[in-house]
């Protein structure tokens, strides 16, 4: 389903895949995150994704009210405080969002997959 704006000019569909690919984009800005994963269910690996297919770690569902539910599936640098670094990643991509879409996020679930060091 795709997410719909009304204005006084008329109706704005989004795609899902535009509010994933900035979601992603916003989300690797942040403290801590060294990038996007991918999980492959078939084999269980988590793999770093480069930065043109960052919307593959994100997962954005348009509820009955027409509300975001964004899933981040993400990757964080070795030594960083998760639950902070998680609790800024979400108070950003919910801003950012928010206001790149006019549609308001109702939950933003955060899914560490792994751990990196960083040179």
């Amino acid at each position: 389903m795709k997410g719909h704006v009304a204005n006084s000019q008329g109706d704005i569909a989004i795609d899902n895949e535009v509010m994933a690919k900035y979601a992603g984009s916003a989300a690797i800005e942040n403290f801590g995150i060294v990038g996007m994963a991918s999980v492959s269910m078939k084999d269980g690996l988590v793999r770093l994704l480069k930065k043109e297919s960052v919307s593959r770690g994100v997962n954005v569902v348009v509820d009955e009210e027409n509300k975001l539910q964004i899933d981040l599936h993400i990757i964080v640098a070795y030594g960083v405080n998760i639950n902070s670094v998680c609790e800024n990643l979400i108070g950003n991509v919910k801003y950012r969002v928010e206001e790149f879409t006019g549609m308001e996020v109702s939950k933003i679930s955060v899914l560490v997959e792994g751990v990196r060091v960083v040179d």
